[in-house]
């Protein structure tokens, strides 16, 4: 095992040979230096402590770009792994001064940008553990700028592939700022090739400036030799909306930690997910809106289906801090539970340090209904189709959210493709 001298040294070494700037070398070597005193993050009822989340080496590994075969869209940037293989930016946006490119040519050609906003808004590095971790050993990445006043009608298409024929953690960083007056809508899907087993520390940060509206769409997908760790998180300044749809289909062990900071007055955010789980999995999700500026509203909608002999744990965190005023924080947290040997928990946290505001939850556990499985029956399904028909209605609230139709198509697919393997 190696020293924290050692470790140090080697992360330098490979940043420098990255040709990477010193304060992007600096923010490594100090997420290094103080993870060892900072705390795992908590998701209640879940535990996960045994679960090998940091391995420690940063290597530039370049990956087969005929991996994998990705459909093209007109807005899109693919990585499969370290590699970028397409970037489709058309010269209307670029004209607008909008930036789509990776991580690592954006700290080169837009430095006061990238350095700006990384790790400093929607989060922090030395929050967690794992986010130090992630900061220290990040190797794969992607940048999207809007300019203010710049609004863009089409989706943009982010698909990062974790390429599990290396031997190789996957650590991308996704950054998105949007301006002021800003509009964007962003696709991101997470998927693995190949059958080694790796980590997936990925994480996204979006910084939704002044006025601005953002809605995020992503799938998670990633494989079942997959361990992963997913962390999303945005900062909301003055009547900024922040909106998201989180499809959680990952088939190996997952924790999911969203955060979204309603930072300046009138902003909003909305934040839909659902997940399903199969097999022997286990994952834990946070989601957490914090409200911090008057008149705030938050919202969040979980619903999960568990299989089989799996695990399902959903925390729906809304906090409103002391000040925010006149600001509001619902959540609905529920769960549907397929078998007699799942696992799950639906946990709605309310922490409210504000008297004028207004905030309610509701949370549940249970089977499908037998009623509604009687009247379907009744009309001539079979037993299993019935239960289909009442999964797809239950996790209907959050697939209608999702803005892109290619999203929601695939979305649906997944889904089905999980209920049958979970048969």
């Amino acid at each position: 095992m190696q020293t924290q001298t050692e470790a140090a040294a080697a992360v330098q070494t490979a940043a420098q040979q990255h040709h990477e700037p010193t304060w992007l070398i600096n923010k490594r070597l100090t997420a290094l230096d103080q993870m060892a005193d900072l705390p795992m993050p908590l998701v209640q009822r879940f535990k996960y402590r045994d679960w090998e989340l940091m391995p420690g080496e940063l290597q530039w590994k370049a990956s087969q770009s005929d991996l994998t075969d990705v459909a093209t869209s007109s807005v899109q940037i693919v990585q499969i792994g370290q590699t970028t293989v397409r970037v489709n930016l058309p010269e209307e946006l670029q004209q607008q001064g909008v930036v789509l490119t990776d991580f690592f040519t954006a700290v080169k050609d837009y430095p006061d940008l990238v350095q700006a906003a990384f790790m400093t808004k929607a989060m922090q590095a030395n929050e967690n553990r794992l986010a130090s971790y992630h900061t220290a050993y990040l190797n794969a990445g992607v940048f999207l700028y809007v300019p203010n006043n710049v609004v863009i009608s089409e989706p943009i298409d982010i698909q990062l592939i974790q390429d599990n024929t290396l031997d190789q953690a996957l650590n991308s960083h996704v950054l998105i700022v949007a301006g002021r007056n800003a509009e964007v809508a962003v696709s991101e899907r997470l998927t693995t090739v190949g059958d080694n087993a790796n980590l997936a520390n990925c994480l996204m940060e979006v910084v939704a400036g002044e006025n601005s509206h953002v809605t995020i769409a992503t799938l998670d997908e990633l494989g079942p030799k997959t361990m992963a760790y997913v962390e999303r998180r945005a900062f909301a300044e003055d009547n900024a909306t922040v909106n998201w749809a989180v499809g959680f289909m990952n088939e190996g062990d997952t924790i999911g930690n969203f955060d979204t900071e309603l930072n300046g007055v009138g902003s909003r955010a909305d934040a839909k997910v659902i997940a399903i789980t199969d097999h022997d999995q286990r994952m834990g999700v946070n989601t957490k809106i914090t409200n911090r500026g008057k008149h705030t509203n938050g919202n969040i909608l979980q619903r999960g289906v568990i299989l089989e002999d799996s695990e399902l744990v959903y925390n729906g965190i809304g906090d409103i801090i002391h000040g925010a005023s006149g600001s509001e924080s619902e959540q609905e947290n529920r769960l549907l539970m397929m078998s007699s040997n799942a696992h799950g928990n639906a946990n709605p946290i309310l922490l409210i340090n504000e008297n004028d505001v207004m905030a309610g939850h509701a949370a549940s556990v249970g089977q499908v209904d037998e009623q509604q499985l009687y009247y379907l029956m009744s009309r001539g399904l079979r037993r299993e189709a019935a239960e289909r028909l009442v999964i797809r209605g239950f996790l209907g609230a959050v697939l209608s959210a999702i803005p892109a139709k290619a999203v929601r198509s695939q979305l649906i697919d997944v889904i089905e493709r999980k209920l049958e393997n979970g048969r």
